[in-house]
């Protein structure tokens, strides 16, 4: 089973742009929009904030409690989406469930949606065009592309997603490269009812955050598995939604968690950032 490298696409992908931002002399900036006191996402944005650092990307964090007003949050990112200095906004998802997250990323300017995932920006999307390209997807193309050798076109892949949104956006981008999307929007950690769908499926992709949920027996042999699921332990162990072990002798191909698509992601949304700062910059 051949194991895909996140951390040495990322670094290629950053080099790229870290060489491309000293060139044009750019100074780009994400903001990071932190709600609540989940552990797990203040990390993300420690990560987030040490690889813009090394790459020259400042990543500035707008730090709000659980109790905040929801009206105050999006007072602050109408404050960024006209701030001249700040090219790229995100919101740093979970959100604690008092918020309505639609309402919040959806106050960003599309513009400025570093993500990619503003309604605007999946409308446009839909259309062939797009400010930016939603980097999760991104990820999970690009591991794909490795997975079967740039030859995607007649492939048959089955993904099990925590969204209809997120489903649908996956599936447009997958069918531009000529790969037949089925996905699941699971809300518990069951296969139930996907069984013979996983079996015939030629990839396997899995963004549900269900530890150890697929196992070797329910996938067929040389399957290209993508696992862009995490859980992390309250002792710091990651795990992902792969029985790693179980997949070993019939999986061609897996991105670990972690080290797979997680890098990956962190690395494409700074590209996003360095783009928009870059068509600010072709408008003066």
């Amino acid at each position: 089973m051949n194991i895909f490298d996140g951390k040495k696409v990322a670094e290629k992908i950053k080099k790229e742009i870290a060489k491309e931002i000293k060139a044009k002399n750019l100074k780009p900036k994400l903001a990071v929009i932190l709600i609540g006191d989940d552990e797990a996402s203040k990390i993300y944005v420690r990560l987030k904030k040490q690889a813009g650092e090394k790459i020259g990307i400042k990543v500035e964090e707008y730090d709000f409690s659980s109790r905040a007003r929801e009206d105050d949050i999006i007072v602050k990112i109408n404050e960024l989406n006209k701030a001249g200095d700040a090219h790229g906004i995100i919101v740093q998802l979970p959100l604690p469930a008092v918020f309505n997250t639609d309402r919040i990323i959806e106050s960003i300017d599309p513009k400025k949606d570093a993500d990619g995932f503003h309604k605007e920006n999946l409308k446009i999307l839909q259309k062939g065009r797009c400010n930016f390209l939603p980097v999760l997807p991104l990820a999970i193309l690009l591991a794909l592309r490795e997975g079967f050798k740039n030859n995607l076109s007649g492939k048959s892949a089955l993904a099990f997603v925590n969204s209809e949104i997120f489903g649908q956006v996956l599936k447009t981008i997958l069918q531009k490269e000529g790969l037949g999307l089925k996905y699941l929007v699971r809300n518990t950690c069951l296969v139930f009812g996907a069984e013979d769908k996983l079996k015939k499926a030629d990839a396997v992709i899995t963004v549900t955050g269900c530890p150890n949920m697929i196992k070797g027996d329910m996938i067929k042999d040389g399957a290209v598995l993508v696992d862009a699921g995490i859980t992390r332990y309250h002792d710091g162990k990651i795990i992902g939604d792969v029985d790693r072990e179980s997949v070993a002798q019939k999986a061609a191909f897996l991105t670990p968690t972690p080290g797979g698509i997680g890098p990956v992601t962190v690395a494409l949304l700074l590209r996003n950032v360095y783009l928009a700062a870059l068509a600010l910059e072709n408008k003066k």
